[in-house]
């Protein structure tokens, strides 16, 4: 499935993301999730973007954005600014629900590293538009804590079984999380999934979860009675 360029406007700037939208037997993609990517990285992570060929083969729309400009991301304190971040996302999100192909799929977010953070701050503001997130090898504790409570998406969090001090901090903050959570430890796997299947395995957990907790027929049912 070959993405599509798209153009975001959020906070003054415009910041391009490629959009995968595959079709199902119904006709409609059961789902969007949005991806939000870590410090130093871009919607080119081949880690994300693996993860959403997962997404996408199980009939799930992708977008995989920048969410910060060239010269934005030469600045360290612009990657860890994370309210930034969220604001992004929240911008990515309201251009999603105004585009015609996209407005009836229900929402998912996934977020990697600071990603995940900016993924659940975005899930505190958006509220009910938001069905489902993910978070992989995720830096939660970034999250206001009163930010975490007020999550009501299902949220899981997956870390590798080696990532020790990452493993520390999901387990933290899913005792503030007030929503349907789990943890999943991928079993042989450091901070990047890059021993052999981790990734993989990572994927899947994800995969399972959108599957689970985004309505698979909110969009089929709109389509069909027009």
């Amino acid at each position: 499935m070959k993405p599509r360029t798209v153009a975001i406007a959020a906070d003054g700037v415009t910041l391009p993301g490629d959009l995968v939208l595959p079709r199902t037997e119904s006709g409609a993609a059961r789902g969007l999730v949005l991806f939000a990517h870590g410090s130093g990285s871009s919607r080119l992570s081949p880690r994300n973007r693996y993860v959403a060929e997962v997404l996408n083969e199980e009939g799930l729309a992708t977008l995989l954005f920048d969410l910060l400009t060239p010269a934005e991301d030469t600045e360290r304190a612009a990657r860890f600014d994370i309210p930034l971040l969220a604001r992004r996302l929240v911008a990515a999100c309201g251009w999603a629900q105004r585009e015609a192909q996209l407005s009836k799929l229900p929402l998912g977010l996934f977020g990697a590293s600071t990603g995940a953070a900016a993924a659940l701050i975005a899930a505190a503001e958006l509220g009910d538009a938001v069905h489902a997130v993910v978070s992989r090898g995720g830096r939660p504790d970034l999250t206001p804590p009163e930010d975490l409570a007020r999550v009501r998406a299902p949220t899981r969090l997956i870390v590798g079984e080696w990532d020790r001090d990452v493993i520390a901090m999901n387990r933290s903050a899913a005792r503030s999380l007030r929503c349907v959570n789990d943890l999943v430890l991928v079993p042989g796997a450091t901070h990047l999934f890059e021993e052999p299947g981790t990734l993989e395995q990572a994927a899947v957990a994800a995969r399972d979860w959108f599957v689970r907790y985004l309505p698979a027929n909110a969009a089929t049912t709109s389509s069909s009675s027009t």
